[in-house]
Parts: C-alpha cells; structure tokens; sequence
C-alpha cells in the first residue's frame, strides 16, 4: 500500500488493486485477440456474419469520408464536386441501429416475416414495367423434386426438335478456332410449365431433360452465326448436388468448381453466362414485339466481390443496347447481396460475368428462342466493338 501526499489531500493506492486492473485489462486484450484468431481461420461459410455492420461499411463512400474530414479541416470540401450531397449523419445512424432504411419501406418488414430476403434484390437499371412489385425471384425445388425418380412427361416439344439448323452465311468476323463466352446453368433443371405435362404448380417446374439447358444451345448457335466461338457447359449441378448430399442453397459452391476449370483450361473463355429462368408468371415474363412473342429477360449482378463494378458496367451496357434496339424486352439490371443470398454468382472469376434471368415458368421455347437471338445479337455487337477498340482485330473468313 502506499501513500501519496498532495496538499492537504492524502491518496492511498493499493499495489494488489493496481495489479489487478492491469492484468484484467491484458487478460481482455488476449480474449479479444483469441476470438478474433478463431473467426479468421474459420471457413467463410462457417464465419458470423452481420448484415447490419456489412451494410453500414458497403454504405460508407469515399465522398462521406471527404465530408466527414472536411467538417475539421475545409481544404478537403474542395476536391468534392458541388453536386455531392452532404453526409446525414442522423439518418445513417438511425439506418444502422434500427436496420429500417427510410427510403426502402421494404426494411420495416425484413426481419420479421420468414423469407422476406427474397425480395431484399436492388434495382440498379429498372426496365419497362419493373419495381419491387415484380422484381425476379428464384424459388427452391421441394426437396421430393430434387430427390425424384421419376419426372412428368413432356409435351409440346415440336418448336424445340422442329427447329432445324440451317447453314449460314459465313460471318464477316470471326473469333476463328477462340472459343470467348463460356454459357453453364447453376440451376440446370429449371424448366417451363407449358411442357411439362400435367404440371402446373411453379415450384414443381423442374426436369432433368428439358430445361434451361436448351437455351444455352441455342445462344451457342446464334453467337456463332455471328462469328462468336461459344461453349456450353451442361454439367448437371442439381445431380451433383444431390450425389454429395448438399442442399439447394449450396448450388454456386458447386458450379464454382465447373466454371473454375473451365477457365483455368481456356484463358480466352472472358465472357461467362450463368443462364436461369425466374419464378414470375406469364404477364411479368412476357413481351409482345412485331408479332412475336418474347420472354423478357433480366441481367442480375452479384454485388459481393472484386469484379462487381466491371459486370455491373458490362450489364448496364447490355441493357442500354436491348433498350435502344428491342423496347421493353429487358426488365432491368439488379443487385444481390448480403445475408441470404450468394452475392458473387462466381461472377468474381471474370470482368465480363453475368447471369440472365430467361423468362419465367410459363414461357415456352419458343419464346426463350426468340430472346436467345436478341440476346446473341446484343452480346456479339458489345463483342466486336470491345475487340475494335481493344485494338485485337477479328479474324477475316472471306
């Protein structure tokens, strides 16, 4: 024990107390630096996670740090344009304590009815007729689908098998023997109503045979037509799946390891496609353009990872193209991320990644045909005129 004399004040500090405070404080530094080790060896899908402090840092721009500084010193307010909003500190700090953004009336709800992250995905570029009313969502087979040995019949196939291939006209470019867009399915069994026989409940819209694989050939062949070397990979995910006993959740774990080897073997493969249909009706799916009937289509970008800004460029150009060429055909551009969703879609393996939402469960081949073609159309012009400008000029067949 000692004693200190101050004035006419005398200070008694006890030694054991002293020692005691310091060790608790060290002690509580260690404890920290344990959990903190822990979660970092953990494996990510086995990590916490906190979707409240991941949207606060995703929300925290470059042009808040400038304000936030420039409060202390103005020399920084000068680099920021005079259009750049100033920062609301006591809107984001209630968005960050409450979980409620006051602009989205969505986040009132979000946590307390189940599976209401459906529909937390983001309108980046909204097409003709979208809002969150009618945003794309994908609903997970019942597990007696995934499991099922026996599927329903197929009927009305004639527009698929009656669709012969024609030769034709020898492209004026050409990626000659380079194969470029790389086309798979995560969710390979996704089918349509009208030819599945018998079948009528949305969820049960899943076939091993007919699906959206069939899509995926014909893009193939309409991005050749114009002289775009394409490879399209059926891999069965859904039987990989099932095989490893892995759940539907667990579906771009899986395709990640396809795409993976698939670009590791090619380096020339920069364009990847990951082609879905979305789980809409008919009248949300469907476009009617010079007498024929499409099935719309929508361009969701992952918004977890490096690559997110140069996909998101790649998709909103795409869009902007259909918008001046095919009206109304696109539904928009949108974002997933944060909890309940993958938020990278593999899109993290290519600048150039997309995934396409075709249609819905009552759309039919001949309608997902007609939108293959707008869409090889668009592709192949972003195509040839990123090869113009990159300088690598096409191959001449002629």
């Amino acid at each position: 024990m000692k004693f200190i004399k101050s004035g006419q004040m005398m200070i008694t500090v006890k030694g054991t107390s002293l020692l005691k405070v310091t060790a608790g404080f060290i002690g509580f530094l260690l404890f920290i630096f344990l959990i903190s080790g822990l979660l970092t060896v953990l494996k990510p899908e086995y990590r916490p996670a906190s979707s409240s402090v991941h949207s606060a840092a995703t929300n925290i721009t470059g042009d808040m740090l400038y304000h936030l500084i420039g409060w202390e010193n103005h020399y920084f307010l000068r680099g920021l344009p005079e259009s750049s909003p100033a920062p609301e500190p006591a809107q984001y700090l209630f968005k960050l304590s409450t979980n409620v953004n006051l602009d989205d009336p969505r986040s009132l709800l979000g946590r307390e009815l189940p599976a209401f992250s459906l529909f937390d995905t983001q309108i980046l570029v909204a097409g003709e007729g979208t809002d969150y009313t009618n945003m794309p969502i994908e609903s997970a087979p019942p597990l007696e689908v995934l499991q099922a040995e026996k599927e329903a019949a197929l009927q009305n196939t004639e527009e698929i098998d009656g669709q012969a291939r024609q030769d034709a006209d020898v492209p004026p470019n050409t990626t000659g023997d380079r194969k470029v867009v790389y086309v798979y399915f995560t969710h390979n069994r996704e089918s349509f109503l009208p030819h599945l026989k018998g079948v009528t409940d949305p969820n049960m819209a899943f076939h091993s045979q007919l699906n959206v694989t069939n899509i995926g050939d014909k893009l193939k062949e309409e991005l050749e037509k114009r002289g775009v070397g394409t490879v399209v990979d059926k891999t069965d995910v859904q039987a990989n799946l099932t095989n490893k006993g892995l759940n539907y959740a667990q579906s771009y774990q899986e395709s990640r390891a396809v795409v993976e080897a698939a670009v590791t073997e090619n380096r020339d493969l920069n364009y990847l496609i990951d082609i879905h249909r979305d789980s809409r009706r008919k009248k949300d799916t469907t476009k009617e353009m010079n007498g024929k009937s499409y099935a719309k289509l929508a361009f969701i970008v992952g918004g977890e990872h490096a690559n997110y800004e140069k996909n998101l460029t790649f998709a909103n150009e795409l869009q902007e193209m259909l918008d001046q060429k095919y009206i109304g055909l696109s539904r928009g551009v949108f974002t997933k991320k944060g909890a309940g969703t993958n938020g990278k879609f593999n899109q993290d393996l290519s600048e150039k990644a997309i995934l396409v939402e075709f249609g819905g469960v009552d759309n039919t081949f001949e309608e997902l045909y007609n939108s293959a073609e707008v869409l090889a159309d668009v592709i192949s012009e972003y195509y040839w005129q990123a090869e113009k400008v990159d300088g690598e000029g096409p191959v001449n067949e002629s």
